[in-house]
């Protein structure tokens, strides 16, 4: 095996050509292989080709944003475990906080130090292979390899379905769900229909049943603040909606759940 073959390859996704060879001439001082894609639909597609041990995403590109290109490389079984390392010339809380919470194992804000970020890099590419290494202890086993490529309509209703869970009290309109996923209202109707068997409001009424039935189960929080937390107006929709569902109001479903735990006799 040549240094070549055990070189890691690391996928820069930036649109900034002044960028780009900014971090390829850092990473060319490194022992690693790089690539580069200029927007976030053909990182995504270079990502399924040549699956990179790292990503290093910028954040705000045409086309299709970093973000949205995160969701689907984290909905993808071929991608979901490479690590990304979001790039953004925006330091607000809110961008750190949404590029961590969907999926990204690091967030640097520019301008960044060139010996800081290549020690995160190293930093994360040794976590990933230490974790690749766990997922493959059972090594009695014959090698799985890389799955199997993912149904693209697939991939595209599990991002959906993981940004619809995550933002369950304030969820966007459907055509920013479609957005945020990188297609189009009509499009995610159609394929989420034919995937799920269910409308995308129907899922979400669903989810939203679902989750409100674990925290009833789970927790002791107030039924108006749980309605709140799952995206209902107020309580009494809420109740409605679980009527409906569950044939019991919330209040006699969490009764229930208690009556059963509190031993007898």
């Amino acid at each position: 095996m040549t240094a070549s073959d055990t070189q890691q390859s690391i996928l820069i996704v930036d649109d900034s050509a002044f960028e780009q060879r900014m971090l390829v001439d850092l990473l060319s001082e490194l022992p690693y292989k790089v690539s580069v894609a200029v927007n976030g639909l053909q990182g995504y597609q270079l990502a399924l080709a040549q699956h990179p041990d790292l990503i290093l995403l910028d954040v705000r590109m045409p086309n299709m944003d970093g973000y949205t290109a995160c969701r689907l490389l984290k909905a993808n079984p071929v991608t979901e475990d490479i690590p990304i390392i979001f790039l953004s010339g925006a330091d607000a809380d809110e961008e750190r906080i949404m590029g961590l919470s969907i999926g990204g194992v690091d967030f640097v804000a520019k301008p960044f130090s060139p010996g800081e970020l290549a020690a995160r890099i190293q930093v994360h590419l040794k976590l990933a292979r230490r974790a690749n290494r766990q997922r493959a202890a059972p090594a009695a086993a014959p090698a799985q390899g890389r799955p199997a490529e993912a149904d693209p309509d697939a991939v595209l209703v599990n991002a959906a379905k993981r940004l619809i869970a995550d933002n369950l009290a304030s969820l966007p309109g459907l055509a920013d769900i479609a957005r945020s996923v990188g297609t189009y209202r009509e499009k995610l109707s159609q394929v989420f229909r034919e995937q799920t068997g269910m409308t995308v409001f129907a899922y979400i009424r669903e989810a939203r049943i679902r989750r409100g039935e674990e925290l009833l189960r789970d927790t002791d929080i107030d039924v108006q603040d749980i309605a709140l937390m799952i995206g209902f107006n107020n309580a009494g929709n809420f109740a409605t909606a679980f009527r409906e569902r569950l044939g019991v109001t919330p209040s006699a479903f969490r009764q229930a759940i208690q009556h059963k735990k509190t031993p007898h006799g």
